[in-house]
C-alpha cells in the first residue's frame, strides 16, 4: 500500500511564514504540500491514473457549470487555501463565489487565496486513508464550508457534509448528487463520473 502523506515537523526552526511556505510549494511543483493549523507540513503522494481522470471529468463538469451561470470561480486540485485556522488546504476541486473572491486583492489571489471556499470536493484515491481524509473534511466545514462531497469511487460511497451540520452517507453511484444551494442547478451523475 502507498503512504499517503508525510509529516514534516519544521517547529525546530519556528515555522514557516506563509511567504517561505508558499515559495516552498511554488518550487516543489512535482510534490503536493499542505499546511496543518499547528504548522506541520504535509508532503502528499501523487494520485494514480484513474484518480486524475475522475478530478479532471469533475473539474470540468463544475467549471462549465460556473462558466454558464457566472455565480463564482472553480478551482483545480493544485489550488492552495489559507483557511481561518491559519491551515493551507487544496482540495481536489473547490468553487468560490464571485464575492468573496473578487473582495481578495490581486496579492492574496496569486498565492494561497485566504479564504475557505464555499464548495469543496475530495476524491478517495488510493493512497488515501478514509479516516483522514473525512477528518479533512471536517476541517474544512468548520472554516466555513457551506457544502463539501468525499466520492470513495473504490467502495461507491459519497459523503456529503452541509454548514448546518448535517451529513449524508449515500451507497452505491447510481445517484444523482445535487448542489443544493451552494451551487443552484449543479448536477453530478457519479455513475457517469466514475464510469469508463
Amino acid at each position: 500500500m502507498l503512504m499517503d502523506s508525510f509529516t514534516l515537523d519544521v517547529s525546530a526552526i519556528g515555522g514557516l511564514t506563509d511567504d517561505e511556505f508558499f515559495r516552498l510549494a511554488a518550487s516543489n511543483n512535482e510534490l503536493k504540500f499542505e499546511r496543518t493549523a499547528t504548522g506541520e507540513i504535509i508532503i502528499m503522494a501523487l494520485t494514480g491514473g484513474k484518480t486524475g481522470r475522475i478530478n479532471t471529468r469533475l473539474t470540468m463538469r463544475l467549471g462549465q457549470w460556473a462558466l454558464n451561470t457566472g455565480l463564482g470561480e472553480v478551482f483545480d486540485s493544485s489550488t492552495g487555501f489559507k483557511l481561518p485556522s491559519n491551515a493551507v488546504r487544496s482540495p481536489d476541486g473547490s468553487f468560490v463565489t464571485n464575492e468573496r473572491w473578487q473582495a481578495l486583492s490581486d496579492a492574496e489571489q496569486t498565492t494561497f487565496a485566504p479564504l475557505c471556499p464555499d464548495f469543496v470536493l475530495e476524491l478517495l484515491s488510493a493512497s488515501d486513508s478514509l479516516k483522514t481524509t473525512r477528518a479533512k473534511m471536517h476541517e474544512w466545514m468548520q472554516n466555513g464550508c457551506r457544502l463539501a462531497w468525499l466520492l470513495d469511487v473504490a467502495s461507491e460511497t459519497a459523503y456529503i457534509y452541509r454548514a448546518d451540520g448535517t451529513e449524508s452517507v449515500l451507497h452505491g453511484f447510481d445517484t444523482i448528487l445535487n448542489g443544493e444551494d451552494v451551487l443552484p442547478g449543479f448536477t453530478l451523475d457519479l455513475a457517469e463520473l466514475c464510469g469508463g
